[in-house]
């Protein structure tokens, strides 16, 4: 059991299983810590646990075991105090549709027992382009209007720690942009934000650091920068003159894709390797009187090594099944 978090971590999961009552088990021993001030992006494939770990830590659905601290309070045992540190952004809208949005706003303030601040609703309301829309139900609200009152919503109580749980998904793309700079305005502010989504490109643009969940274990954890530089490949791609049917035999030693229907040779190689390889490959190129009239290289992506982590997993538990059986 955790007895402390330590000071630059706002959020300590240790341990932490889910199994539902029909066996599915949802988590399985996720630890994890979240640095105090940082953009965590959670990345898994559908039904990998993100949303289940997010409702623990909110306090919304009850772990099987393990323990979640918030900022250093047990977010059972001292439930109201790690709750008032926590906003929600949940995927579902769970507005009530017959309230204005000042006063959703307003109540959800309340709720958390903070005094009244209308100067500080305005500036929220107004960062996310619904103060004229303040008087106004949100049943009369498009869907991107009422994603964006889940927000001010979220933020009215002033939470160190904002949860966005596929905060983008099927909004427009004003919407997404308005919510991305809104994102580093708070974290400038200080505040932590823990984020799932399904546009890896937004988490490669915006996080700090990556965790990838794959049926209910959290598989990786690191700077995101530390991940593309560890994991990233490199390719090198050459544009031919004349188009080739297939790879040289004299080059099947060498990591090579045909691409453009002949057009141009692809070379796969290891980023942080001490020696690419090329200087070779291309004095063989120019040997076996192949000419190249171009070149460029290119680095892996976050989702092309997202992708690779959860197959690679995923083959690794076959073998470890096949093995077993």
């Amino acid at each position: 059991m955790i007895v402390g978090g330590r000071v630059d971590s706002i959020i300590v999961v240790d341990n932490l299983t889910k199994t539902y009552e029909t066996g599915f088990r949802a988590l399985k021993g996720v630890s994890l810590s979240i640095r105090r001030g940082e953009i965590f992006a959670l990345l898994g494939p559908n039904g990998a646990g993100k949303t289940t770990m997010i409702s623990i830590i909110c306090g919304l659905v009850n772990a099987s075991s393990g323990q979640v601290l918030v900022d250093g309070y047990d977010n059972v045992r001292e439930y109201r105090k790690a709750r008032s540190r926590i906003g929600l952004v949940p995927q579902e809208l769970t507005n009530n549709m017959f309230d204005s949005v000042w006063a959703t706003v307003r109540l959800s303030r309340g709720l958390f027992g903070k005094p009244r601040n209308d100067a500080l609703l305005e500036q929220i309301l107004r960062e996310l382009s619904l103060w004229d829309k303040r008087e106004e139900r949100i049943m009369a609200l498009s869907g991107g209007m009422k994603r964006r009152v889940l927000i001010a919503k979220a933020l009215a109580h002033e939470p160190e720690v904002l949860f966005l749980d596929e905060p983008t998904a099927g909004v427009d793309v004003e919407l997404r942009r308005d919510m991305w700079n809104m994102v580093r305005r708070l974290q400038e502010r200080g505040v932590t934000i823990i984020l799932t989504t399904h546009y890896i490109e937004e988490a490669e643009e915006m996080a700090d650091r990556i965790g990838v969940i794959r049926q209910g274990e959290l598989i990786l954890t690191e700077d995101k920068n530390t991940l593309m530089q560890q994991l990233g490949t490199r390719q090198l791609t050459l544009q031919l003159q004349q188009p080739l049917e297939a790879v040289p035999e004299a080059l099947t030693g060498y990591p090579l894709a045909l691409g453009e229907q002949g057009y141009a040779l692809v070379y796969t190689f290891d980023a942080k390797a001490e020696q690419s390889g090329i200087a070779e490959l291309l004095k063989r190129i120019d040997q076996l009187g192949i000419e190249v009239r171009d070149l460029h290289s290119s680095q892996s992506s976050l989702e092309d090594i997202f992708v690779g982590l959860v197959h690679s997993r995923a083959q690794t538990d076959q073998q470890a099944a096949g093995e077993s059986a």
